[in-house]
Order: C-alpha cells, then sequence, then structure tokens
C-alpha cells in the first residue's frame, strides 16, 4: 500500500514538474510560442465565429417563418387541359374545409404604372382579396383594405407600397389621386405598412409593388382562373391535417391526374432551410477547419526545434534516471498547453467576432456551445496528436549521444 502510494506522489511530482517546466519554457520564448499559439487561434476563431454567427441567423430566419407562416400554406396549381386553375366557387369550396379560415390569392403580374410625367416598368403587381387584410391587419397604412365588392365589381382600385409611394408621390398624399396601369386608370386607395407581416415582402417582391383585386388583376392579365393561393387556418399545429384534407379535395377536383398542384407549408420549408444551413455551416467549419491543421503543424514544427534545441538537457535529465515515458509527457504537455492557449483565445474571440457579426447583419446572437466544444476538443486533439510526434523523438534521445553535444 504505502509503495503505491510513492509510486502516485512520485508521478503526481513529475506531472507537476513537468507542467511547470512545459509552462517555463513557452515563456522564455514568447515570440515563438505566440506565432505557434496564432495558428491554432486564428482556426478556433474561425470554426466559432461561422458556426455561432450561423445558428444565428437559421433562429432570425426560423423565427421570421414562424411569424410569416405560422398557420397558413400555399397553393400552386398547375390544373390539366380542361381545368387549368381554381375559381371563385373552388376557391369557396375550399374555405369550407374544416380549420380552413379563408383563402387569399396570389395573382402575379408585370405592369407600366404612370402618374403624371413619371412612368415606371416591371413594376411586379400582385391581386388578391380581403381576406389578405383580415389576416393581416398591420399591412394596411392608410387608406383602407379591397373590399368583397371590389372583388366581385372588379374595381380599378390599388394599394401602393412605400417605395412606390417615394418613386410617385413624394411629398404628396397618394390617396385618393388616379394611376395608369398599362394605360388604364386606377384609383390609388390605400398604402401599404413598412412594418407589416413579412408576408407582403414575399407576395410583393420588386424594387416597387401594388396591390388591386385579384379579379382585376386576373382580368388585366386576360386570365380567369387562380393558379396560386395562401390558405390560412384557425390552428398551425392542424397543418398536416387541412394539407391533407386540401389533397383530397384537389385530387376530386382534378380528376384524380397527377402533378396539377403542389402544397407548400411553412414548416416545410423551414426544414429544407435548416437542412441547408446545416451543411454550410459543416462546409464552412471544415475549411476553418483547416487553418486548426495548419496550425498543428507549427506546434509540430517549434516541438521538433525544442527537441534539438534541448538535446542536452534531455540527455542529462536520463542520465540522471528519468524515464522515456516522463521525457515523453514533457512534451506532451508542452504541446497540449500551446494548443490549448491558442484554443481557449479563439474561443473568446470567436464569441466576440460573431456576436459584432449578429449585431452588423441584425439577426439574433445564440451561443453555440456545440461550436465551443468542438473549436476546444480539435485544439486539444490538434496539440496531442501533432505533439506526439516530437515527444516520441525526445523520449528516444540517447543520453550518451545527448550528452556529446555539450
Amino acid at each position: 500500500m504505502k509503495n503505491a502510494f510513492k509510486r502516485l506522489m512520485g508521478n503526481v511530482y513529475m506531472f507537476v514538474e513537468s507542467l511547470r517546466m512545459a509552462v517555463a519554457n513557452i515563456a522564455q520564448n514568447r515570440m515563438r510560442s505566440f506565432l505557434t499559439v496564432l495558428g491554432i487561434l486564428i482556426g478556433v476563431t474561425a470554426v466559432i465565429a461561422l458556426i455561432t454567427t450561423i445558428s444565428g441567423v437559421s433562429s432570425s430566419i426560423s423565427d421570421s417563418f414562424t411569424s410569416m407562416g405560422a398557420g397558413s400554406l400555399t397553393l400552386s396549381v398547375t390544373g390539366t387541359e380542361l381545368k387549368a386553375g381554381l375559381s371563385g366557387e373552388d376557391m369557396d369550396d375550399i374555405t369550407q374545409l374544416d380549420h380552413v379560415t379563408g383563402v387569399a390569392p396570389n395573382v402575379s403580374l408585370s405592369v407600366k404604372m404612370a402618374y403624371g410625367d413619371t412612368s415606371e416598368t416591371n413594376i411586379r403587381t400582385v391581386g388578391t382579396n380581403e381576406y389578405y387584410f383580415v389576416n393581416d391587419p398591420e399591412a394596411l397604412k392608410n387608406g383602407r383594405a379591397i373590399t368583397p365588392i371590389d372583388i366581385d365589381t372588379m374595381a380599378r382600385v390599388c394599394l401602393i407600397g412605400s417605395e412606390t409611394v417615394d418613386t410617385f408621390f413624394y411629398g404628396v398624399n397618394p390617396i385618393g389621386e388616379t394611376i395608369y396601369i398599362n394605360g388604364i386608370s386606377f384609383t390609388v386607395i390605400g398604402t401599404l405598412s413598412d412594418s407589416s407581416d413579412d408576408t407582403v415582402a414575399s407576395i410583393l417582391a420588386g424594387s416597387t409593388e401594388i396591390l388591386m383585386p385579384y379579379s382585376t388583376a386576373l382580368k388585366l392579365n386576360g386570365a380567369t382562373l387562380v393558379t396560386s393561393l395562401t390558405v390560412y387556418m384557425d390552428d398551425a399545429e392542424m397543418s398536416s391535417v387541412v394539407s391533407a384534407d386540401l389533397e383530397d379535395h384537389l385530387d376530386a377536383l382534378f380528376n384524380y391526374e397527377d402533378d396539377t398542384y403542389t402544397i407548400t407549408t411553412m414548416e416545410s420549408i423551414e426544414e429544407i432551410m435548416d437542412s441547408m444551413l446545416s451543411m454550410m455551416s459543416a462546409l464552412l467549419a471544415g475549411i476553418a477547419s483547416i487553418a486548426l491543421l495548419v496550425g498543428g503543424i507549427g506546434i509540430m514544427n517549434m516541438m521538433l526545434t525544442s527537441v534539438t534545441e534541448r538535446t542536452v538537457e534531455i540527455g542529462l535529465k536520463k542520465a540522471i534516471g528519468a524515464e522515456p515515458g516522463q521525457i515523453q509527457i514533457q512534451f506532451l504537455i508542452e504541446s497540449f498547453l500551446l494548443s490549448m492557449i491558442g484554443g481557449l483565445a479563439g474561443v473568446v474571440l470567436g464569441i466576440l467576432l460573431s456576436a459584432a457579426l449578429c449585431s452588423v447583419m441584425g439577426t439574433g446572437f445564440v451561443i453555440s456551445y456545440g461550436a465551443i466544444a468542438l473549436g476546444v476538443g480539435f485544439s486539444a486533439a490538434v496539440g496531442i496528436i501533432f505533439g506526439w510526434s516530437p515527444a516520441r523523438k525526445a523520449s528516444k534521445l540517447s543520453p550518451i549521444d545527448a550528452l556529446r553535444r555539450m
């Protein structure tokens, strides 16, 4: 029992002494140690910053999808030769499905708009109905929304976005003004809010935007049927149920022919985005890890140089009874310390850098503990793996050959 205790205390003493000597050697060669640590620091900083920033972006995108798409799904119809889209009656039937609170058609077209001496072409215009504003009351900034009467009478009225206001009505109240869309006069009945739901941005893509009754937009398009609409639900958790019911209804509507429609839920889009971001995160982390490998090569180079410089010291230690394992442990500890100093410093800098990047991009900052564990674990592994060969070389030195260099 006493012998075992003595051996344990001896091993502890040797470890502490090896640690002290490793710290002393690192401090003695400050510049060389700093340059060696720098490679690990850059690699870990890159890994932490990239993964953490992407996590923040992913979280922000997820929140955006939740806010703009909770309780809704998108239906795109290709139809058949006999029925190329949905009529008003078809949309009313969809509204009668369980858990469906309403639908908003999306009729897109590109138009030329003119007001006074100003005109613009290729302005993306969208036709919808009154339920769009029921679902998103904040979309309306000033004026009034589209009404069922506007839909039934194909009224030549429209709402315009902030960029259209700035382009055509700078300093002028646009409500009540007459504009010309494809040469046809329209009355501006309202303006859209900048802070409205992100669905506005998804529908109204482009530098300027116009919103009008979908029946009017169909007439401008020379069409009679709707091929795209948003279906709103009373409970986001019922998305799969509503989607299944809608599939059954549409299958019967299009005589069970294949590829006649596509149903897209926000959950499926979010899953695709998460998958893409995860792949991007892994790719960028892999690229950043190359810097860690370069840092590991730097550590190996420094340790080999250190072994060469301390050949006499190693010979003296072996001459007075130091075992090869003890010599090897000493150099491994030094290599490990160098790598961990760079790794821990890289974690701190990586978190600070990712916080700055998230602030600049306006996304949420979420600390990725997985990225921290990856960075620290990778640096520890680099220190051991790349320090093993120099440490092994030091442990195998012959004391006689080493002492001859004195």
